[in-house]
């Protein structure tokens, strides 16, 4: 059993790349997919979105901040897809999905529907530092190439 264990483990460690591409293109396309309706949805869509800034006291402009979050979500999740400007999406994603998390946590709304912001937003964090992997347009074009 521990040598089949150890052969599984060695295959699958020989695959980082791979693993990553699977992540950026499975995350990528949900976020595309709940974004996209949000950034196409115009100004109403946007205001609408906008409003859940009031939980912190920000009630000027909701139109902003519904776009920039509908914006994030979306092309943020096009660019995770591509591996392009990848910790920078990530880092913006990430940033949206706590202004979502903690948004829902005042609105008391329970951990229970806050949770997948929370999830989602920390697998986030950790691909700001893990970077987009080998096969990425960033890669590529050698704008992070810190890949072991």
């Amino acid at each position: 059993m521990i040598n089949f264990l150890n052969d599984i483990y060695y295959f699958a460690s020989d695959k980082k790349n791979f693993g990553l591409l699977i992540f950026r293109i499975v995350l990528g396309l949900m976020f595309m997919w709940h974004g996209f309706p949000k950034l196409s949805g115009g100004p109403e869509k946007w205001a609408e979105l906008g409003q859940v800034m009031s939980v912190y006291g920000i009630t000027f402009v909701p139109a902003l901040w519904g776009f920039l979050s509908a914006f994030a979500e979306c092309i943020g999740g096009l660019l995770v897809f591509l591996g392009l400007f990848y910790r920078l999406a990530a880092i913006l994603l990430f940033g949206n999905l706590l202004v979502a998390f903690s948004s829902q946590m005042l609105q008391d709304k329970g951990l229970f529907k806050s949770s997948q912001s929370l999830e989602d937003g920390f697998n986030f964090f950790a691909a700001f530092f893990i970077g987009p992997g080998r096969y990425s347009i960033d890669y590529y074009l050698n704008i992070d190439r810190q890949i072991k």
